[in-house]
């Protein structure tokens, strides 16, 4: 039951990364092209194109780190592991737990900033977006990150099950 609703989740979570990532990117690359053109061929400048760009740098980077906890491609140093392969299992978990409470923080952090910029009615300069919307990819990206280090923590211990059944299978 609970293998299936975190495939669910993951096939919910897989789809909304890839076509935000690939949308905002899209975006941002047409209006840097555009915004190129029209600087070296008419003399002309698009203000809100590099604005743009920062505020997608921001969303991809936030919605990167979930899917880079579903790839494994977290930064991580692992000269440890190297050193002494038997600490793998336990570094992987402490590992997991502290991308757990990062999530949790990004949560309740994200969730109080969200909610400070609600208040403030603050706006983007150029493109006069209201930096509530900013704000708020913190609690949903920790959202989605806390989902996807259940899911691969639960793919461990998994993992981690079937060792000694297999080891017993021979």
């Amino acid at each position: 039951m609970f293998g299936k609703i975190l495939n669910v989740l993951d096939k919910i979570l897989s789809f909304v990364e890839e076509w935000v990532l690939f949308i905002s990117t899209m975006a941002a690359l047409i209006a840097l092209f555009v915004n190129v053109v029209l600087r070296y061929g008419f003399n002309y400048s698009l203000a809100w194109s590099e604005e743009l760009v920062r505020e997608v740098i921001i969303l991809t980077t936030f919605i990167g780190a979930s899917a880079a906890i579903k790839a494994r491609s977290m930064i991580k140093i692992d000269a440890l592991v190297q050193i002494v392969p038997a600490l793998k299992t336990p570094l992987t978990f402490f590992s997991n737990a502290v991308t757990m409470v990062f999530s949790l923080m990004m949560v309740y952090y994200g969730w109080k900033m969200a909610a400070l910029q609600m208040t403030t009615y603050q706006k983007t300069i150029i493109m006069q977006i209201p930096l509530v919307y900013l704000y708020a990819i913190l609690p949903i990206m920790g959202v989605m990150m806390f989902i996807r280090i259940v899911q691969v923590m639960n793919q461990d211990i998994q993992d981690l099950r079937a060792k000694p059944e297999a080891a017993q299978a021979r």
